[in-house]
């Protein structure tokens, strides 16, 4: 039987991105904590009955590329055929949902006259779940300290709720009415993005609709196959360093990568890696694909909305029991290693193919966290802010300014304005951080300072765990300046730290988080000397930097190129 003519594919297949957006839209306008509201920390997908991802509409973008797994694994648990119409299972158990306990992943079966055609599936961040600290884990040990376990619970049976299950989450949580709030967000997104597909399946009846899906799938594929055959072939290696466990704060994290980029495949093997760590660094095998499978997306089809087809070239290896491919007990809360794989895959992929890769982001996303009781309303409040970065710089073009994290790339950070009116806290001041971009012929984007004086007792963390490794820099770039969280600048306690949990704040204490710059690309005395003076006049670069890492002269009175001693030092 022939399939449906490629005007009805292409009609069905922006009918599930659309409903991917509006379940966005849904869970945005309808949460209670600036997490997801404002920073979008959740990822969103709608997949068919064989949990193929057919639409998303990301947030933190490696949520939604390892939802897939955590979907598969819950079904495996609860079974495909004890699934019936208005059920809506929740999964914290980590080493499936691909996250850690406090990222709770949400999925609902599609169904059409009874019969399943799909499934909706969004995880995102909950903002506490009885984990052994209030906020963020830096030093659990094993994941029975991280928080409320849910294997695969069905919330929803047949439609109906089970108000024992929002019982134990409640009397789970410090602050029970903003995290029923979100997961209630998270419930009526799914129902959107069910009731959409089942219209669909309605209008067009499911045998089109699975034709449709093979075909937008299959064309996925070849959109991806068609990008790899254009890449070189070969076999790169790489090696970059997490800062520390958080338990043993002396010894940094190896990431090790082997990329091999042949005809049909793009293998990404982290054998190698740090062995599974005492502290929570370790990630869930489900999130090591969703990071290598975002690296994948990222150089073949970046200009696509994601669906299955675009990885199926992927393989990814791990050693089971490693960092990279966490089995219980071992504690997985603070994932930041996998904001820093995908720069490892780039790291290698730089060997062979320098001018389609960019050298190193300012490593992660430099989260900041206050915490504590409110003030005037006598109640728990809890921000993050998470922090923008420098982007590496590339072939052609200086990396990005004060952006957004690349594995997060539907990511915000938290305005001024909005932490201000949530906390007892002033954030004094707040711009691009002067010379933290790796200089090069193009340079590396600048990371930004954000300063927070605290008005009342509290309490801070700051989840940084780029400090110690600089951003690299790429053909002669200079490397781009770490991250570094200060606490107590200006006094005889200042102490310079990457992450930290300060648990006695008072008023007048001062955080500043100084995030990362891009790594340069190119020799920095090719650089065109008017773009440093507008860096220079932009107070992005410093006159000393100027001088001494791109070899110009710049009179400091009229703000121009000494044109003369430029060209005498740059020979010299």
């Amino acid at each position: 039987m022939a399939g449906p003519d490629p005007i009805t594919v292409e009609v069905i297949h922006n009918y599930f991105l659309s409903a991917a957006r509006e379940m966005e839209r849904n869970l945005m306008r309808t949460s209670y904590t600036t997490i997801v509201y404002e920073i979008r920390d959740f990822g969103l997908g709608i997949y068919d009955k064989d949990y193929r991802m057919l639409a998303e509409s990301p947030g933190l973008a490696i949520f939604t590329c390892g939802n897939d797994y955590g979907l598969e694994k819950t079904m495996e648990f609860i079974g495909k055929e004890n699934l019936e119409p208005g059920d809506l299972v929740l999964t914290s158990y980590p080493y499936w949902s691909s996250a850690h306990p406090m990222d709770v992943l949400a999925t609902s079966p599609i169904f059409h006259k009874d019969e399943l055609i799909g499934f909706t599936a969004i995880k995102q961040h909950w903002v506490d779940l009885g984990q052994k600290e209030a906020g963020y884990m830096l030093d659990s040990t094993d994941v029975f300290q991280e928080g409320l376990i849910m294997p695969a619970m069905k919330l929803y049976r047949g439609g109906v709720r089970n108000e024992e299950i929002v019982n134990l989450i409640e009397f789970n949580s410090r602050i029970p009415d903003r995290v029923i709030g979100d997961m209630n967000a998270q419930i009526s997104a799914c129902r959107t993005g069910e009731r959409r597909v089942a219209e669909l399946a309605q209008r067009f009846g499911p045998d089109t609709l699975d034709q449709a899906i093979d075909a937008i799938l299959d064309h996925g594929e070849r959109l991806s196959r068609s990008r790899l055959a254009e890449l070189p072939k070969g076999t790169w290696e790489a090696v970059d360093w997490v800062d520390d466990d958080g338990i043993d704060r002396e010894t940094m994290l190896k990431l090790k990568v082997k990329v091999t980029v042949t005809d049909d495949e793009f293998i990404v093997d982290w054998t190698g890696s740090e062995p599974t760590t005492r502290g929570p660094m370790n990630l869930p095998i489900g999130l090591t694909r969703g990071v290598s499978g975002l690296a994948f997306k990222g150089i073949t089809t970046p200009e696509y909305p994601a669906n299955a087809g675009h990885y199926r070239p992927l393989r990814v290896i791990t050693e089971e029991g490693s960092m990279m491919h966490a089995v219980s007990p071992a504690p997985t809360f603070t994932i930041w290693a996998s904001l820093l794989a995908p720069e490892v895959i780039m790291k290698a992929l730089a060997q062979g193919m320098p001018d389609v890769i960019p050298a190193c982001s300012g490593g992660d996303i430099a989260d900041v966290m206050g915490l504590g009781i409110h003030p005037e309303t006598g109640i728990p409040w809890l921000e993050a802010t998470n922090e923008a970065i420098g982007f590496g710089a590339f072939a052609g073009n200086d990396g990005e300014d004060g952006i957004m994290h690349l594995t997060e790339p539907g990511c915000r950070n938290n305005p001024v304005e909005v932490l201000e009116t949530k906390g007892p806290w002033i954030i004094d001041d707040y711009g691009f951080r002067q010379d933290s971009g790796g200089p090069g012929k193009f340079r590396g984007g600048m990371g930004v300072t954000r300063t927070y004086h605290f008005k009342y007792d509290a309490q801070a963390l700051a989840v940084v765990k780029k400090t110690k490794a600089a951003p690299w820099g790429m053909l002669g770039g200079h490397d781009g300046k770490p991250g570094q969280v200060t606490i107590w600048p200006g006094t005889e306690r200042e102490r310079v730290n990457g992450a930290l949990h300060e648990k006695d704040l008072k008023d007048g204490d001062i955080i500043i988080n100084s995030s990362g710059g891009g790594g340069g690309w190119g020799n920095p005395f090719e650089r065109d000397a008017q773009l440093v003076l507008n860096d220079v006049v932009n107070e992005l670069v410093s006159l000393e930097s100027a001088r001494r890492d791109y070899g110009v002269v710049i009179d400091e009175d009229t703000l121009t190129v000494d044109e003369g001693a430029t060209a005498a030092l740059r020979a010299s």
